[in-house]
Formats: C-alpha cells, sequence, structure tokens
C-alpha cells in the first residue's frame, strides 16, 4: 500500500486535574455510557447512539491520529481516573466547510458539566495544537441552542461567523 503513512500517535497531556489519552477497545463501554446520553446527545442531533455508531466513532478517532496527526482524546478525571468525556480536533469534510481547518469538539459527562473542565481539556488540547500541527486556524460548530458551548467557544477565542443547515438542524459557525 503507497500513501499512507501514520503521522502520529494520540499523545497524553497532564492537566492540573485532567489526564486527556488516547483511546482504547477497552473503553467502549465509558464511550458508549457518553454517547448514548440522552442529555449528552440534546444538541448533537437529538438521539443516543448505538452501540455500533459508537463503536465506529472510536476507530474513526484511531483513523484521525494515523491519517491527520490529530484528533480526538479520552478525558479522565485525574484524582479518581473516571472518564468525563471526549474533545480534540478533527476533519470531517463537512459540507460548508471551505479549507477543512481542523475542527475543534467536546462532549463531557453531565456530572463533569460546568466545571471548568471543557475549558481545561481544550486550553490544553489547543496549546498542543499550536506547537505541534501547521495549522493555526482552527473552526467549530455548535447548535444555537447550546449556550454553555457557545460561552465556552467564545472564552477559546472562537468568533462566530455564521450560520448554516446541518442535518435536521442549524449550527453556528465559529473560527479561531
Amino acid at each position: 500500500m503507497t500513501g499512507l503513512v501514520p503521522k502520529s500517535a494520540c499523545p497524553f497531556i497532564r492537566t492540573s486535574r485532567l489526564v486527556l489519552r488516547p483511546h482504547a477497545p477497552e473503553d467502549f463501554d465509558r464511550s458508549l455510557a457518553l454517547w448514548s446520553d440522552p442529555e449528552v446527545m440534546r444538541h448533537m442531533g437529538g438521539r443516543p447512539f448505538t452501540p455500533e455508531e459508537v463503536w465506529r466513532r472510536m476507530l474513526a478517532y484511531a483513523g484521525l491520529w494515523s491519517m491527520l496527526g490529530y484528533g480526538y482524546w479520552l478525558i479522565q478525571d485525574a484524582a479518581s481516573g473516571d472518564s468525563i468525556g471526549e474533545a480534540g480536533l478533527a476533519d470531517f469534510h463537512r459540507p460548508f466547510a471551505t479549507d477543512f481547518a481542523p475542527e475543534a469538539g467536546w462532549m463531557l459527562t453531565p456530572f463533569a458539566q460546568g466545571k471548568g473542565l471543557a475549558f481545561e481539556a481544550m486550553t490544553a488540547i489547543l496549546q498542543w495544537a499550536e506547537e505541534t500541527l501547521p495549522h493555526r486556524h482552527t473552526v467549530c460548530i455548535i447548535s444555537p441552542e447550546n449556550s454553555p458551548s457557545l460561552r465556552l467557544a467564545a472564552r477559546l477565542g472562537y468568533r462566530q461567523t455564521g450560520r448554516s443547515p446541518y442535518g435536521e438542524r442549524d449550527v453556528v459557525l465559529h473560527e479561531r
């Protein structure tokens, strides 16, 4: 096979309260709990993911790292080791993307929300990206009803650039 050159493995990142690490097959139940939670999925299309969809998502995470050199991390509480979410960068070739800049995303379990943990994780991820990737430009898309994520995006330095229909809903486009 020619043309496929592994880019990099997902690095471990530590912050004061978090460990960001690569997903492993053993994390399937953790990811399924996150992505099948109706509260978590409220702004992500409104329906919980099936086990098959979660497994495909995990496989895509590994593919992002091997093909692009960036991707998603599993977020763990550093003190307890509990899985509290996922965050990272991806290129999903969305229909409204013009330059396919890495797209930032984050998802935390309900008990971890509102504590500044997504900000802590994404700050570390964006710092890693600035030090590692040739891209300085990143984007994110957020449901207009997701006020906490809209506030987080602004706090991370993203600015709104417009809206676009996506699937069954509209999304707010952001750039950083």
